[in-house]
């Protein structure tokens, strides 16, 4: 039977884009793995890889058209032995899901036949929501973009500028409405020259000012370090703490969907490296709008490292007047008593999931959400781990000086006697990000990865 070709999503907020260029004509031979057409967007110029084998029977979409919308079928591949006749038999392939959520429906479908769910686990409420506060549920990007405007509206201080932040409402619509409320002083597009507008910012915050300077990917944060690192970081330090620098860097971090190596870096471990700094890595919506809240008000330079990948993830957040999550503390998102698990950012997507697994085998997985990597939690992480006496650590960046490699150390130097079993380290692989999905998928963690070095530390 035939098959469509749909308009695929080639990021977590593509809606639509634009057919650039077909490069098989009708009644040409497609082979899996083929560049059959081109895709244009606002960000860049994609190729479409045929995923079936057969003829091109039919072009449903003329190059050049403009803001095709994501799913629409573009072209029909015929197989072998059918004709022009079958096109009337079309088979549509399953909606592709945006990018952000591919990758796990992969990891779904190969997974084995799962066994009866344990009951869902609800984490105890953070301390400081009061009992009975009402909850909304939020997209983070509409959790981080309430976040500054909240706090915006409470210090005149305060203003937001990056690539894209203002007319076209933020790269991830994370800044969407704030312009229109704002205006141009107060949130401001800037040139395509991190080293220049950071720069800009570290100035600002030298002289008094508030600012949030967004990165479209914390990949090209890498022109502006020399900003952040020498001037941000240090001169308070430098300075015998006459002039101090209140200013938030923030964007995504890490992988995101088939953006290759130079748009896939974890700077988590860069970054927390550095006295001066802190760094904040959330996971939740609520946290995501708390710890942001508390970054903007924090008098010190913070690194506020996002996931592409969760913008688009939904969460309940308290619907309070003034909602800070205190920077520096983690929290135990499930408690258990046979090991502890530690991650942060989407890393606790993976932690989540090999504790649900680890459930039904008998094994009781305490899941830490570090949530700040700088200054770190130490003393929640070494008390869990003299109740469990093992530790896993999950992140997607690399092994060697990674974070969990610190935590790891910091285990051995305050919980050594407790332990039963080494730590286990369960990260990204040692090699740049693929461009390719299977490859991509290969080379980040997963929740079986997990559940395999929780078992091996359970001796299981």
């Amino acid at each position: 039977m035939p098959i469509q070709v749909l308009m695929p999503a080639l990021s977590p907020t593509m809606e639509k884009g634009n057919l650039s260029k077909w490069l098989k004509k009708e009644g040409e031979t497609i082979k899996s793995g083929d560049v059959i057409a081109e895709i244009e967007t606002d960000k860049a110029t994609m190729e479409v890889e045929a995923t079936d084998e057969g003829t091109l029977g039919k072009i449903l979409i003329a190059e050049g058209t403009a803001d095709v919308p994501v799913n629409t079928p573009i072209a029909t591949i015929l197989a072998d032995g059918e004709s022009a006749a079958d096109l009337a038999k079309v088979s549509a392939p399953a909606k592709q899901e945006k990018a952000a959520e591919s990758a796990p429906a992969a990891a779904k479908a190969e997974a084995p036949a799962p066994k009866a769910a344990p009951a869902p686990h609800v984490a105890a409420p953070d301390p400081e929501v009061p009992a009975g506060t009402e909850m909304v549920t939020q997209t983070i990007r509409e959790a981080l973009r309430d976040a500054m405007a909240e706090e915006m509206r409470r210090d005149a201080d305060v203003f937001v500028m990056g690539e894209e932040v203002a007319e076209y409402q933020g790269a991830y619509k994370v800044t969407q409405g704030l312009l229109q409320e704002f205006g141009a002083k107060r949130v401001i597009d800037t040139p395509i020259t991190e080293h220049g507008f950071a720069g800009i910012g570290v100035g600002a915050a030298m002289t008094g000012l508030k600012p949030i300077v967004e990165f479209m990917t914390f990949n090209f944060a890498m022109q502006a370090i020399d900003q952040i690192i020498n001037s941000a970081a240090k001169t308070l330090y430098m300075s015998g703490g006459q002039m101090g620098c209140s200013i938030v860097f923030r964007g995504p971090n890490g992988a995101a969907a088939r953006v290759a190596a130079q748009h896939s870096q974890d700077y988590a471990s860069w970054y927390s490296n550095i006295p001066g700094l802190k760094v904040v890595a959330p996971f939740s919506a609520a946290d995501y709008k708390g710890l942001l809240k508390a970054a903007i008000r924090d008098p010190n330079p913070v690194i506020f490292l996002e996931n592409e990948m969760l913008y688009g993830h939904t969460g309940e957040v308290p619907k309070l007047d003034d909602f800070v999550v205190p920077i520096g503390k983690a929290r135990i998102v499930r408690s258990g008593s046979h090991v502890t698990i530690i991650s942060w950012s989407n890393g606790m997507s993976y932690a989540l999931k090999a504790a649900d697994e680890l459930a039904k085998d008998g094994i009781e997985a305490e899941v830490i959400d570090l949530r700040t990597l700088r200054p770190m939690d130490t003393e929640t992480i070494i008390n869990s781990v003299k109740k469990t006496g093992r530790a896993v650590t999950v992140e997607e960046g690399w092994a060697q000086s990674g974070v969990g490699a610190e935590i790891a150390a910091r285990i051995m130097e305050n919980a050594f006697d407790y332990l039963d079993a080494p730590v286990a380290r369960v990260t990204g692989k040692d090699v740049p990000m693929p461009y390719a999905a299977n490859l991509e998928k290969l080379a980040l963690p997963s929740a079986a990865e997990v559940v395999e070095a929780a078992k091996a530390v359970c001796y299981r």
